[in-house]
C-alpha cells in the first residue's frame, strides 16, 4: 500500500502521540508499504518520505504552551497536502486538528479512504486553558471534533476500550472504530541490572511520562511526605515537559528528598525500570498510559490512580495496584504496603508477566495496519464513494 500518514503535531520522541505514529511509520515501511508523513517537523525536511508544512502561529501564549512541551503544531498548505497525497492509497491522520482537516478534505475530494487515531482527550488540551473539571468545556471538545472531522472518517482507531466508551457516551452515538492498544516494544523485558550505588540503599519509586498538569505528579510528591518510609524513598520522574519547576516547589514543600527528573534513551529507560521497585501512575487524565505497560512488562508491579478519566486503571490486578485518585495519602498507604511486603510483591512481578503478553507491539501495530487495508477494501467495494467533508 501507499499510506500517507498525517501528524498536526510531531516532533521529539517524548509523547505518546508523536511515539504512536513513528512506531507505525516504521512499522509499515517495514512491512514494505511505501509510507509518507505529512507534519511541520523541520528536523525532518529532506528526509525520504517526509512533507513539511508551515507551523501553525496561535499567538504568543498558545505558542508558548506548544514550546513547553517541545512539540510543533502544523498549518495546512495545499500544495505540500496535495502532493503528500498524491497516488495514496490510504490517508491515516493522527489527531483532528488544522492539518489534518486539510487533509481530510483533500482525501474526500479525490476518493481517498481515511482512518484516523483518537490520540487526544479533551483534558489534554482544557487542561491549559484551567478549564481540566469543566464538564461542559470537555464535552464540547467531543462534539466539535466529532462534527468537523471524525463523522467524515472510515474507521477509527481507539487505542482502549475506556476511550472509545467515553467519546461514544460524551457525544451519545456508536462510532466506526476498532479498539487496537499501541503496543509495548520488546526492548521492554525483565533483566538483571543493579542499582547505582547512590540508590543501594533507597526503595526506588518510577513514574514515566510527560511533567503536565493532568499527570498529577504532585500526588506522588505528597505522597512521598505521608509515608512511613519517607526518608527510604527515592522519586524518579522519566519524562520531560513544563511542570518541572512546579513539582520542584512541591518537593521543598514536602521536605523529600529531591527527586531524580531527566529524559531517558529507550535502553537507559529499560536498565532503569528494572533496578525500581515501585511503579507509581497517578495521572488522572490518560488514555491508554503505554509507559505503564512498559513498566508492567519488566516485571515492575504498579500502583494507579483509579480516576475515572483514565484508562490505565484497567491495568490493576486488584484493589493493592488501585489508589483513590488525587489522593496522596491514600496513595502513601499502597506505597508502604509494597514496601512491607516484598514476597507478594515478587508474586504480582511474575503475574504481571503474563499480562503484559497481550500487549505485544509487533502483533498491535499489525492490527492497526490492518484497520487501513479495511477501510481501503471498503472504499473500493464501494467504488471509493465518500461522503463530502
Amino acid at each position: 500500500m501507499t499510506v500517507t500518514v498525517v501528524a498536526d503535531v510531531l516532533g521529539k520522541e517524548n509523547n505518546g502521540t508523536t511515539i504512536a505514529c513513528l512506531n507505525l511509520v516504521r512499522y509499515l515501511r517495514g512491512r514494505g508499504d511505501e509510507v509518507r508523513v505529512l507534519c511541520a517537523d523541520e528536523d525532518r525536511r529532506g528526509q525520504e518520505g517526509f512533507y513539511i508544512v508551515p507551523t501553525l502561529d496561535l499567538g504568543f501564549a498558545l505558542n508558548k504552551v506548544f514550546e513547553k512541551n517541545e512539540v510543533v503544531p502544523a498549518r495546512s498548505d495545499r500544495p505540500t497536502v496535495e502532493a503528500a497525497l498524491e497516488g495514496a492509497d490510504v490517508c491515516h491522520i493522527m489527531t483532528p486538528f488544522f492539518l489534518g482537516r486539510a487533509a481530510l478534505k483533500v482525501c474526500r475530494s479525490r476518493g481517498i479512504p481515511v482512518t484516523a487515531g483518537f490520540h487526544c482527550q479533551a483534558e489534554n488540551l482544557t487542561s491549559h486553558l484551567f478549564l481540566i473539571n469543566s464538564d461542559l468545556a470537555n464535552r464540547e471538545f467531543y462534539n466539535a471534533v466529532w462534527a468537523y472531522f471524525y463523522k467524515y472518517v472510515d474507521l477509527i482507531h481507539y487505542p482502549s476500550q475506556f476511550i472509545r466508551d467515553y467519546f461514544e457516551r460524551s457525544i451519545g452515538r456508536k462510532t466506526p472504530g476498532v479498539v487496537v492498544s499501541n503496543g509495548v516494544n520488546d526492548i521492554y523485558r525483565p533483566r538483571k541490572v543493579e542499582k547505582p550505588d547512590r540508590l543501594k540503599d533507597k526503595f526506588v519509586v518510577l513514574y514515566i511520562g510527560r511533567l503536565a498538569r493532568e499527570k498529577s505528579h504532585k500526588v506522588l510528591v505528597k505522597a512521598v511526605k505521608y509515608s512511613k518510609y519517607k526518608d527510604k524513598i527515592q522519586l524518579m520522574f522519566a519524562g520531560c515537559g513544563p511542570r518541572k519547576a512546579q513539582i520542584m516547589r512541591c518537593v521543598r514543600r514536602c521536605k523529600i528528598a529531591p527527586p531524580h527528573i531527566d529524559f531517558y534513551s529507550r535502553s537507559d529507560l529499560v536498565d532503569l525500570i528494572n533496578y525500581s521497585d515501585l511503579y507509581c501512575h497517578p495521572a488522572e487524565i490518560e488514555i491508554e498510559a503505554i509507559a505503564c505497560l512498559e513498566a508492567i512488562s519488566c516485571g515492575l508491579v504498579p500502583v494507579i490512580s483509579d480516576s475515572p478519566r483514565s484508562a490505565t486503571k484497567a491495568f490493576a490486578l486488584d484493589e493493592n495496584n488501585l489508589f483513590a485518585c488525587n489522593d496522596p495519602r491514600d496513595l502513601a498507604r499502597k506505597i508502604d504496603f509494597w514496601i512491607e511486603h516484598p514476597e507478594l510483591k515478587a508474586e504480582y512481578a511474575r503475574r504481571y508477566g503474563g499480562f503484559a503478553a497481550q500487549f505485544d507491539q509487533t502483533e498491535c501495530m499489525e492490527k492497526t495496519r490492518q484497520i487501513l487495508v479495511d477501510a481501503y477494501e471498503k472504499a473500493n467495494e464501494n467504488d471509493l464513494v465518500h461522503r463530502p467533508a
